[in-house]
């Protein structure tokens, strides 16, 4: 009827009882936010969650966050956010076809690596020798309960749990956030061995891996996806097959063996953890270089936590030029 106002969101919630698998997770049944927030009339609150994690900082920070190549020559090698966007495509496909929620499956998807650190998982490795304990998902949490927006972007428990548990071995409390946490892993292994195959760091993948998933980066994508799809529909898991999981694993395996692990790609990480250490140890001593927020963040978090949440949002580029300010001595000019 004309001029009546009609609320989207409530038409939406309704279409999910509707449409989707009984093992969804509804927006209308969501556990809901750790603070109050007014409900949208237009969007459901994993869309509004969604619409969050893209809009903040620290999802545009990725773009300059290394994959597995430190500041690669070529223009057509991963960053930590296009590693994200093929994430979250790779799993709204399979939530699609499960009838899972693929706002909730998004969101969880665009946020799982937000706390993900400078140099990849060099820069993780050692802020985890320096602190005792540094894990990128459980940084990915903390950026999105406390270090973004002001005092969180205050997301669903589904999202946070998802972005929480998205790694290998950790089971989320949603079917979408499974979803997510096999999509990651689908995600990476191939283009990393895109990326790989590109720079000449290895010339094939296992004979058998490549007849039992496929000769071909899409290949090798679809044959995991309809798996996973196959094998879990109509529900209530996701999972693989157990070739098929056998199979990526071996591929997983083979990666750390010739890329991750002492390859040529990996020749300059020594340099930047050696950086990461000398920064972590410049603002310890100089909190304050931190900048505007520094004396609160040491008051609220304290001293190491907050220097760890600094150097964690740092983009490699930005890692870069303040270790340059800080550490590399500049010309002297009278004028």
């Amino acid at each position: 009827m004309a001029g009546m106002k009609m609320n989207f969101r409530e038409e939406t919630e309704k279409r999910e009882f509707e449409q989707l698998s009984e093992y969804a997770a509804k927006a209308a049944l969501s556990r809901g936010r750790e603070r109050f927030l007014e409900k949208c009339s237009l969007r459901t609150d994993f869309q509004r969650d969604r619409d969050r994690i893209i809009h903040c900082k620290s999802f545009r920070r990725l773009k300059h966050k290394t994959q597995v190549f430190l500041s690669p020559e070529g223009d057509h090698y991963r960053t930590r956010l296009t590693h994200t966007l093929e994430v979250a495509q790779i799993a709204r496909t399979i939530a699609r076809c499960l009838r899972l929620n693929e706002d909730l499956t998004e969101a969880i998807a665009l946020g799982h690596d937000l706390g993900h650190t400078p140099f990849g998982h060099s820069g993780e490795r050692v802020l985890n020798d320096l602190t005792g304990h540094f894990e990128h998902n459980e940084q990915s949490l903390r950026v999105v309960r406390f270090l973004e927006g002001e005092g969180g972007l205050n997301l669903t428990y589904e999202v946070r749990d998802g972005i929480l548990n998205h790694k290998r071995g950790l089971v989320p409390a949603t079917l979408e956030g499974m979803v997510v946490n096999y999509s990651d892993r689908i995600a990476y292994i191939n283009h990393d061995i895109d990326d790989a195959l590109r720079a000449g760091i290895i010339d094939s993948i296992p004979e058998d891996c490549a007849r039992v998933l496929g000769e071909t980066h899409s290949k090798r994508i679809d044959t995991m996806i309809r798996d996973i799809v196959e094998t879990s529909y109509p529900g209530p898991a996701v999972r693989m097959s157990d070739r098929i999981e056998e199979m990526t694993e071996k591929l997983r395996r083979f990666m750390f063996d010739n890329v991750y692990f002492g390859s040529e790609a990996k020749k300059e990480e020594g340099k930047a953890e050696y950086m990461i250490r000398l920064l972590f140890e410049h603002y310890t001593s100089n909190p304050r270089d931190m900048g505007e927020d520094s004396e609160r963040n040491v008051e609220q978090y304290g001293l190491k936590q907050a220097v760890t949440d600094y150097i964690a949002g740092m983009t490699d580029v930005f890692a870069v030029n303040v270790f340059k300010n800080i550490y590399i001595p500049k010309g002297w000019d009278r004028l």
